[in-house]
């Protein structure tokens, strides 16, 4: 707010236009000022007046929600001597403002919490809470409230307090846990049945479990879990207390995990959920799926908590097996959405018994897998008057997909083959994706086709007499059955690719019956795919169905093919190719390429057309993908087949970048062919180099496309080992630096611009790797040395990881002593590197991984350091410690960051480690000091 403190007046209007304008462009500028407002450090003032105020709903909510915010990421803003006077204040807002609106009380409970955690001084906030409020019922809500955000704030990833402060918290909370626990109970005496404080109660005691910091044993006999579970157990309970209820029973569970150590808690939470089958019966009959959800979460939860105890001891005590009966009773519910809750349980115990191995404890669980089995088939099946083919994108078709994970999880229970032997019955057959409709079997031929269900065919490789009728069964199946039992077959028989690849007996009948599926709409793209199958697998069976397959891929748009199933199509054939003889193949591939290449001239002569014809993607993502697949064999010496062909198309290439070079998404298509073609030929590609370089260097000047920058490391992988090529490819990269440089040092140029960053930093790894010395005696390298220091605090996952393997291969460069002649030099460009700029680098990586990147980052860090303590112990040692002391040492709220044992210790474990691995542990270690 660069002019001054904005009066009230004007922060109420612009309230007033945030919610009620009924112009969207007003409310967009009225938000945009009130978020430059809340940016700014009068922020603080004007929300505690607007709150002092208490004009509007909509004006407190924006005041409290600033507050809530300002706290969590800007309270270093504020000086040590105002915390208490912030606190008294926001308290005295939270009464006076308790019955305005709840989501009001929310963001100020929020504000407090925030507060109590960050502000050191206020010691024992919990008791000073209870102290304050608890006499007077008019204030339970607001006290309740604090009381349930309090514990889940302390993991909130927006507040940065540390792990020392993090566990001082928790020790604290952990002592006053019982105190908070008897005022709930106190409450609920009080207030008897009332349903919105029997909900804040249990909201409020939810989050004491999910903090893990309530005593088992005092829980155990606590009043509060009869009154949990009679909730529960009553049929006119409402929805959102039956909610808050459950919620509340699942975190209980969930804090137990370690049912050993919680005997008392554990019994009576497990005791207590077997209480609730007739009330998930009543939910039933009433057709109220919200309370049926609730309670298959809580049976869910129960299993996954006693898992352990189940395997370890089935039927016995807390391994009773009647949880596993409450699971299949919900099963059994004609919604799907409620059997998929269960999943997760079913998954793990899969995942156990096949750990463990033991056939005595495969035949106790075998039964209730068969029924789970038979339920999830049920839930599989279309209506019987289901018309054309189930759609897989919608939520069924997503369930049916999450039905085959589990069942390819939990079929060795049962048997494949056992499963699978039964399509010679009119029974259940199985696939990789359960769709609902397939062929049933009587006896040893398809007589009839009926509705059934199809599990997990992946399973089933081995080559036995079964598959194979299976597949002569299928290809024999009349065109009059319907669509959908087609649908599924196609899939099948390309699921059974292999099947065919040991019988190549059959390809001809299978791909007479895939053509047929080819020529009609509804079927084509799962027909295509088949195909796309049978050639990935049966390659070489394949050669001498080519010329079928290329009239396919010529005619390819007279099909009703998905893109996908197209652009798979010529994958297949581009595969096929890649096995026939190599006198062959140039005249194969020209013809094969002829279509596209074809459309894209058309399109270039034709430039006034409009619309999708205009769009040249289609031809070159079709392009793309046969030069990525077409890999032949070549012997050293001999002339690559493809090389003629792909020199005869760059003109057409070269033509449609220039034409539609500041279309992004055309560009970066072209390139993708372009890297395919550079990398099908390889050294073959070498009178492309120069024309190709300088149309992306003179392209990228005017449009800095980051695919440029990739298509640049292709070359360099390529061509990097040429000594005579070398040159020209580091002219390329210098002037491809140039604008990039300009781009990102913009302001929030990094951050703005993470593919850049990823593929500048891709280009400059594979200099290091190709020609580590050319780079590292260039006059960029300075430049792009820097420009990484910079961007190792980039929080973007592709990104940084690209930067930190630049950093690491540059140095291990210094470090590999590989007995190659120019070792020593390397070595010494290194030095000469590390020593202007090595201080500087492990500052920022140290601040990085402190401050600003996630932790899933922290190993790439960790081999950056490693390189640098490799390459140079001592020096590293003296640059480490210096980093350190420049940490700050405490938070703004004036807790302890890091003692000087902390600083002490962390150094002494890195600088001594022996391997990689421990530099990491202790960065994770060290890095949660500050988050």
């Amino acid at each position: 707010m660069e002019g001054g403190k904005p009066s009230l007046a004007l922060v109420y209007q612009a309230v007033q236009a945030l919610y009620h304008d009924p112009d969207p462009a007003g409310k967009e500028r009225a938000s945009l000022w009130l978020g430059e407002l809340q940016r700014s450090m009068y922020a603080w003032e004007v929300s505690d007046q607007l709150l002092q105020l208490k004009q509007d709903v909509e004006s407190c909510y924006f005041a409290a929600q600033t507050m809530k915010m300002k706290i969590q990421t800007s309270f270093y803003e504020l000086p040590p001597e105002t915390h208490n006077a912030l606190r008294d204040s926001l308290l005295t807002h939270i009464q006076n403002l308790k019955d305005l609106s709840p989501i009001i009380v929310t963001q100020l409970a929020l504000a407090i919490a925030d507060l109590a955690l960050q502000m050191a001084s206020w010691k024992g906030c919990v008791h000073t809470l209870i102290e304050k409020y608890n006499n007077d019922i008019s204030s339970m809500p607001f006290l309740i409230e604090i009381l349930t955000v309090l514990p889940e704030e302390v993991h909130s990833r927006s507040l940065r307090i540390g792990a020392n402060r993090r566990t001082e918290i928790i020790e604290d909370l952990a002592y006053y846990s019982s105190t908070v626990v008897t005022l709930l109970t106190t409450c609920v005496e009080k207030t008897g049945n009332d349903e919105k404080m029997l909900i804040k109660v249990f909201r409020c005691l939810g989050s004491w479990f999910n903090l893990g910091v309530l005593d088992s044993n005092f829980m155990a006999s606590n009043q509060l879990l009869m009154v949990l579970f009679q909730v529960l157990q009553r049929d006119e309970t409402s929805t959102n207390l039956h909610e808050a209820s459950s919620d509340c029973v699942c975190s209980a569970l969930y804090a137990i995990e370690n049912v050993d150590t919680n005997v008392a808690l554990a019994l009576q939470l497990f005791q207590g959920v077997l209480t609730l089958e007739t009330a998930y019966h009543m939910a039933v009959a009433r057709e109220d799926l919200d309370k049926v959800l609730n309670y298959c979460r809580i049976f869910t939860e129960l299993c996954e908590t006693f898992l352990e105890t189940t395997v370890r001891t089935p039927g016995q005590g807390m391994g009773d097996l009647r949880t596993l009966e409450l699971l299949l009773i919900c099963a059994g519910h004609p919604q799907y959405e409620v059997v998929e809750i269960s999943f997760n349980f079913w998954y793990r115990l899969g995942e156990h018994l096949y750990k463990i191995n033991d056939p005595t404890l495969h035949a106790i669980f075998r039964p209730y897998i068969q029924r789970l089995l038979h339920c999830l088939a049920r839930h599989c099946q279309l209506d019987p008057d289901h018309e054309g083919i189930p759609e897989d994108t919608d939520d069924f078709g997503e369930f049916r997909m999450r039905v085959s994970d589990l069942v390819k999880d939990v079929i060795f229970l049962v048997g494949s083959m056992e499963c699978f032997a039964q399509v010679t019955n009119p029974k259940v057959v199985s696939e990789r994706r359960p769709v609902s409709i397939c062929v049933t079997a009587t006896g040893s031929s398809l007589r009839h086709v009926q509705q059934v269900n199809m599990f997990s065919m992946s399973d089933f490789r081995e080559n036995n007499p079964t598959l194979t009728e299976v597949l002569q069964q299928i290809v024999l199946l009349p065109e009059s059955v319907h669509m959908a039992v087609r649908y599924t077959s196609i899939e099948l028989v390309g699921e059974m690719s292999e099947v065919v690849d040991r019988n190549p007996r059959f390809l001809d009948s299978v791909l007479n019956y895939l053509m047929k599926g080819l020529r009609e709409k509804p079927l084509a793209s799962a027909a295509a795919k088949a195909i796309h199958n049978i050639c990935s697998v049966c390659r070489d069976h394949m050669a001498q169905h080519f010329h079928g397959l290329l009239d396919i891929a010529r005619s390819l748009d007279s099909f009703a093919l998905s893109t996908e199933a197209a652009v798979g199509l010529l994958k297949g054939t581009a595969l096929v190719l890649a096995r026939l003889p190599l006198e062959k193949i140039a005249e194969c591939l020209s013809d094969l390429c002829a279509v596209q290449v074809m459309a894209l001239k058309k399109l270039l002569t034709e430039q006034s057309t409009n619309g999708k014809s205009a769009d040249p993607t289609v031809w070159l993502d079709r392009l793309a993908v046969i030069f990525r697949h077409t890999n032949p064999i070549v012997e050293n010496g001999q002339t690559h087949p493809c090389q003629k062909v792909i020199q005869e198309i760059w003109p057409v290439l070269s033509e449609t970048l220039n034409t539609h070079q500041a279309d992004n998404r055309i560009v970066e298509r072209c390139c993708r062919c372009l890297r395919f073609a550079v990398r099908c030929v390889g050294k073959g590609s070498a009178s492309l180099l120069q024309p190709l370089v300088t149309q992306m260097v003179g392209v990228y000047q005017v449009y800095p496309h980051s695919c440029f920058l990739y298509l640049g490391s292709i070359l360099v992988d390529e061509y990097g080992m040429e000594e005579g090529c070398r040159q020209g490819l580091l002219d390329m990269l210098q002037a491809l630096c140039m604008p990039t440089f300009q781009l990102l040092e913009q302001p929030n140029g990094l951050r703005n611009h993470p593919d850049t960053v990823d593929d500048l930093f891709r280009l400059a790894t594979r200099f290091v790797q190709r020609s580590p010395v050319t780079l590292l005696s260039s006059s960029i390298i300075i430049h792009i040395i820097q420009c990484a220091i910079a961007a190792t605090s980039l929080d973007h996952r592709d990104a940084n990881c690209s930067v930190m393997k630049f950093v690491r291969d540059l140095i291990h460069t210094g470090v590999a002593n590989d007995h190659e002649e120019d070792f020593e030099v390397r070595k010494r460009l290194i030095g000469q590197a590390m020593e202007q700029h090595g201080q500087q680098l492990v500052t920022q990586l140290m601040h990085s991984c402190c401050f600003c990147l996630p932790p899933y980052t922290l190993p790439d860090v960790a081999e950056v350091l490693w390189e640098v303590m490799v390459f140079d112990r001592p020096t590293f040692c003296r640059w480490l410690e210096s980093a350190l002391k420049g940490l700050p040492k405490e938070t703004s709220g004036g807790a302890v960051t890091v003692t000087h044992k902390q600083l002490t210790d962390f150094h002494k474990q890195v600088t001594s480690a022996e391997e990689c691995k421990q530099v990491c542990w202790a960065i994770r270690e060290f890095t949660r000091l500050f988050r």
